[in-house]
């Protein structure tokens, strides 16, 4: 009797304990906080201005990146939109995991001959000490090709054309919105997304960090002016217990 009535009390503190974590949408930090030279917008877009430069990033939510692909986001895993995994849910929670944390980035140059961003120089770093570093589209690419894919390429033994189908969509679609790696020359804008691996559950503040971004170059074309810009936003995170309950546990 001892022994059931110790397992049923485990049972009970096991039942009791169990939760999963929750994290928000990331939001900007208060002007106050970002620093000199940034603005925050109310759609929570953070914008660094130099005069007629300026760089912004803002934060993209799962639900966004599935409109703006709405063709492509309604097939769950197998879906064909690359930042997300499209309608798909867990099927104890009903939630939809997140496949990348994904900014969009925009550069307008109206003061300078030419500037350049480098997006695989940019990087994130948060309160708890943890570092992400964007993403190209060649190491999207071979994620989609080599992992999603069953370890296989697109055109491998046993891989049937429309899996190669469905890697090409995904690459093109990447091609056309991440932000390309180029100079941007005077009265010229550009934009797109820059891709990140999915944030840590723990993570509820961070920076991203844009450095060496090139804005004055001499005769020869060698830069000789340079800035580095930050950015910072947080988010809510805490733990969902199996009544509904939430509890936060960030700052």
């Amino acid at each position: 009797m001892k022994c059931k009535i110790s397992l049923l009390c485990a049972l009970l503190l096991f039942s009791g304990c169990s939760y999963r974590y929750y994290a928000e949408g990331l939001k900007p930090v208060s002007e106050a906080e970002q620093g000199e030279n940034k603005t925050v917008a109310d759609d929570g877009t953070v914008a660094y201005k130099q005069a007629r430069f300026e760089i912004s990033l803002r934060p993209m939510t799962d639900e966004e990146l599935n409109r703006q692909f709405s063709a492509y986001s309604s097939e769950g895993a197998d879906s064909r939109n690359p930042y997300t995994f499209g309608n798909s849910t867990y099927f104890r929670t009903g939630e939809t995991p997140q496949r990348f944390t994904v900014f969009r980035a925009f550069v307008s140059n109206y003061e300078y001959p030419k500037v350049h961003l480098d997006p695989t120089k940019v990087y994130i770093t948060t309160s708890n000490g943890r570092k992400y570093y964007a993403l190209t589209r060649e190491q999207l690419s071979i994620y989609y090709r080599r992992y999603v894919q069953g370890g296989t390429g697109g055109n491998a033994p046993g891989v049937n054309g429309n899996a190669h189908s469905v890697w090409k969509e995904r690459d093109g679609i990447m091609r056309r919105s991440m932000f390309v790696n180029e100079q941007v020359f005077s009265a010229q804008e550009s934009e797109g997304f820059l891709v990140f691996e999915p944030l840590a559950p723990d993570v509820d503040e961070l920076t991203v960090h844009i450095p060496d971004v090139i804005v004055r170059y001499d005769y020869k074309g060698d830069p000789v002016e340079d800035v580095d810009v930050e950015m910072s936003f947080k988010r809510k995170i805490g733990r969902v217990y199996p009544d509904g309950s939430k509890v936060a546990t960030g700052n």
